[in-house]
């Protein structure tokens, strides 16, 4: 029986045994001081506020003994599944595969890519490492999904209108119903995360559904 959350633009029917919880890109490189998302001169504080958000996300799913499913960035050591496309844009000096402040920037392996100490996957949990801003592009997690039977995705991490918009739009193509938790996305960009939010439940929920940390937290409990 679906549990009905408190969201925009109506109530999200949340499938307790087929709910999945998504969290995209937690990685040091886009969230720590000092590395890539830093060199590129955002300002990390506004990505740093949202741990604890995802956090309390991840105690919740874990104590209902639901799937998590967690992402990274990253690519191959010798950059075959990086197009140039992708790799000639930003800085000159600050390229995917250069050395960066964390080591070699968005690739698999390296101090950088890794996911933020507090939100480290623990054991079970699905980690997949996606070579574009999409989690299902050339990623086995379509098939990962099926195979738990996952219909329902709700999802956290960075940045709300690069890689975490791109996945939720990836899965409504498929069929999944998907939440957003307002208060565990961010961007650099303050302005970018208003109009993410506003677009993915745009005209009934076009893209999916946005909410509260607590509206899901009271409704779950």
């Amino acid at each position: 029986m679906s549990v009905l959350i408190p969201a925009k633009p109506f109530a999200y029917p949340l499938d307790p045994g087929r709910t999945a919880l998504v969290v995209i890109d937690m990685q040091r490189d886009f969230v720590e001081p000092g590395g890539f998302g830093a060199a590129l001169g955002n300002d990390v504080t506004r990505l740093q506020a949202i741990v604890p958000a995802v956090a309390a996300l991840l105690a919740l799913f874990r104590k209902k003994g639901w799937p998590v499913i967690h992402t990274r960035e990253s690519h191959l050591p010798d950059l075959s599944d990086c197009p140039p496309a992708k790799r000639g844009r930003g800085k000159p000096s600050l390229r995917i595969g250069d050395m960066g402040p964390m080591g070699r920037i968005l690739v698999r392996g390296e101090p950088g890519n890794a996911i933020v100490r507090e939100l480290a996957p623990v054991a079970g949990e699905v980690v997949i490492d996606k070579p574009g801003k999409g989690m299902f592009y050339r990623t086995d997690a379509a098939e990962r999904l099926a195979a738990l039977g996952i219909t329902h995705l709700v999802f956290a991490g960075v940045t709300t209108e690069v890689c975490v918009q791109t996945s939720m739009r990836e899965a409504n193509d498929r069929g999944f119903e998907c939440l957003l938790v307002e208060e565990a996305t961010e961007s650099y960009f303050p302005e970018f995360k208003a109009a993410t939010l506003a677009m993915i439940a745009a005209q009934g929920a076009i893209v999916g559904w946005t909410t509260g940390l607590g509206e899901l937290s009271a409704a779950l409990d």
